[in-house]
């Protein structure tokens, strides 16, 4: 056993000696390892140092041969476009017509595109070449212009405007689509700046330019008949008489303006920009608007010379005019300030008329020479009338201009000039509400007033006597009642104070007639002694016996009753037949016979029931009984 055991460790020695043997041998090796390592180490710092100098040079070179390709890249892209410059100008001196519209628009833009890139690189050798096709886009701008000239030219023969406005009304003619279309193309080129600078002209597009000049001729030619006709058709009637609404040409001639302005700018609309227009319709529509503004100074011309009689065509003009300017407004965004101006000369005019035409009531009453000596009225008030009924036919006009005014400064010229106004009216302003209602109505108030107390001072100077004068106020103003009530007037006037006025004035004239009354009904009264017996009773209440009360009567007495019955008497008839023989609206004479027999008929009932016993029933002094009396008063309504 022991034996065996020495074995295994005899065994075992042998193999950690191997071991420590291979140890050594491992590590002699690794210091090998190491020492080469070390070595080769040595060796990459030197070869580090001499490769670095190498990859810098290389990558340099590198670097300049890419800047080289992109220089020669460069080259070729600015030597491009004037190697190209035959081609083009092939093309630009064909024309459109030949080549087409739209290979024509390319080529200018191309030519465009090498302009700037040979601008932009400023070289020596590109000088040439960008002269020649600044010539070349100087030359196509031109040939485009031409082009625009000729298709517009085609649609520029003026038109019979009353075929578009009488009857079914029509919209005027407008350019095909596909003209329009065409004309947008040149647009687009010649209103960029690349056109303008070749056209020598940098604040204005060509286009704009050409097509205001033919676009606004064709306008203006075909508005000119109804400019001539608004002239004639409102200076066409008899001197004297109130121009009649509508019977001027005007009205034609405002909607032709609207319907072909409207037309028009659907063209530019089609044609143009949104951005330009503005700029062409204005200048499209400056030549007819100037011709417009030169018809309504001519007819402002006529207006001042018969401004009472024509004042209605002044209101007429402001309020078409004014639509037509704020309808354009509505649709196109323009107009609205060459309107004002146009309008301008016109609404002065009717400012100032307002004044005038109280000033020509005063006027036209002075210079009267008589009065109806039957106390009848007179014409003018039926005229004065209805010139107020033609002044309601035009509430918006007035409504403005009477806003403008301010309530009561038409009273004179001074004070209508001093309130001068050079903008149009908003529609707000035209607005016929409460406020511009009561206005209207004030102003014809005031007209009726005025003219009143002048035919009221104008009587007072020629007639003699109150009885005529107020029998001559009081059927004026029945004349002026009658034509309020039968007319819009009253509609007018409804909201006013018109009506207590105008009884006021009948009232005067009532008390004015009455005054010559008052000498029967002074013959009327009586003195009573109380002292001398029981008072008789002066009501109707009691019976008054007449003979009783003549019996207490003295002669003297007896004699100043018989005077007052025949002063009565006298005195009556001649009134009852003056009365009789004047010229009385039907309503006045009435009235006036009810104000006479209220007056006069209580009065001699209670003279007759005391002292009709004085001629014993003979009628040597009591002429009337109360009933033939009542029957008398009566018959003088």
């Amino acid at each position: 056993m022991m034996k065996s055991r020495n074995s295994d460790h005899a065994e075992e020695s042998a193999e950690v000696e191997v071991l420590f043997a291979e140890a050594t041998k491992f590590n002699a090796i690794s210091r090998k390892i190491k020492a080469s390592l070390a070595r080769m180490d040595g060796g990459g710092h030197l070869v580090q140092d001499a490769v670095r100098p190498v990859y810098s040079n290389t990558h340099g070179l590198q670097t300049m041969n890419d800047n080289i390709d992109r220089i020669l890249d460069a080259i070729d892209k600015m030597l491009g476009p004037s190697e190209d410059k035959g081609r083009e100008e092939r093309i630009i001196r064909a024309g459109p017509d030949r080549v087409g519209l739209t290979d024509y628009l390319a080529s200018l833009k191309r030519i465009d595109r090498a302009l700037s890139q040979m601008s932009s690189s400023n070289l020596r050798i590109n000088q040439q070449a960008i002269g020649d096709f600044n010539e070349l886009l100087s030359h196509g701008s031109d040939q485009l212009q031409a082009l625009f000239r000729s298709t517009l030219a085609e649609d520029v023969q003026p038109v019979e405007p009353l075929k578009y406005l009488m009857g079914d009304e029509k919209p005027f003619p407008i350019l095909e689509q596909e003209k329009a279309s065409k004309l947008g193309l040149i647009d687009s080129f010649l209103s960029s700046s690349t056109a303008r600078h070749a056209s020598y002209n940098s604040r204005e597009s060509p286009s704009i330019r050409i097509y205001a000049e033919l676009r606004g001729g064709y306008l203006s030619a075909s508005l000119q008949n109804l400019s001539a006709a608004s002239i004639s058709t409102s200076k066409r009637k008899v001197s004297g008489e109130i121009y009649r609404q509508g019977t001027s040409g005007i009205g034609t001639y405002a909607k032709g303006i609207e319907n072909s302005f409207t037309a028009e700018f659907s063209n530019i609309s089609a044609v143009f920009a949104r951005e330009n227009w503005g700029l062409a319709f204005d200048a499209t529509c400056r030549k007819a608007l100037a011709e417009f503004a030169k018809t309504l100074r001519e007819l402002n011309m006529h207006i001042k010379a018969k401004l009472t009689t024509d004042c209605f065509l002044a209101y007429e003009i402001v309020e078409i005019v004014t639509n037509v300017g704020y309808n354009l407004d509505q649709s196109t965004g323009q107009l609205k300030l060459p309107f004002a101006d146009a309008l301008k000369p016109i609404r002065e005019a009717a400012r100032s008329s307002l004044a005038e035409l109280l000033e020509d009531v005063r006027r036209r009453v002075s210079s009267m020479q008589s009065v109806p000596l039957d106390g009848s009225a007179v014409p003018f008030t039926t005229e004065i009338m209805i010139r107020m009924q033609t002044l309601i036919t035009y509430p918006q006009s007035l409504a403005s201009i009477m806003a403008s005014l301010g309530d009561g400064n038409w009273q004179s010229l001074a004070s209508a000039n001093s309130t001068s106004s050079t903008s149009l009216p908003s529609l707000a302003s035209f607005d016929v509400g409460a406020d511009s209602s009561q206005l209207l109505a004030h102003y014809i108030m005031d007209t009726i007033e005025t003219l009143l107390t002048a035919l009221d001072s104008k009587a007072r100077a020629l007639l003699k006597g109150k009885f005529i004068a107020g029998v001559f106020i009081a059927n004026n103003v029945a004349l002026i009642d009658r034509l309020i009530r039968s007319s819009d007037l009253s509609t007018v006037l409804s909201s006013s104070n018109a009506s207590t006025k105008i009884e006021s004035w009948r009232k005067r004239g009532t008390s004015a007639y009455l005054e010559s009354w008052r000498e029967p009904c002074s013959a009327l009264m009586d003195v009573q002694y109380t002292s001398r017996g029981a008072r008789p009773p002066s009501g109707g209440s009691g019976v008054v016996d007449s003979a009783a009360m003549i019996k207490q009567l003295s002669s003297k007495d007896k004699d100043a009753i018989k005077e007052k019955f025949k002063n009565f008497n006298a005195s009556f008839d001649e009134l009852s037949a003056r009365h009789r023989g004047l010229q009385m609206e039907r309503e006045v004479r009435s009235q006036l016979a009810r104000e006479v027999q209220a007056m006069v008929e209580p009065l001699y009932a209670r003279f007759w029931d005391r002292y009709h016993e004085i001629d014993k029933g003979k009628g040597k002094y009591v002429k009337y009984d109360k009933g033939s009396l009542s029957a008398q008063l009566a018959g003088l309504g």
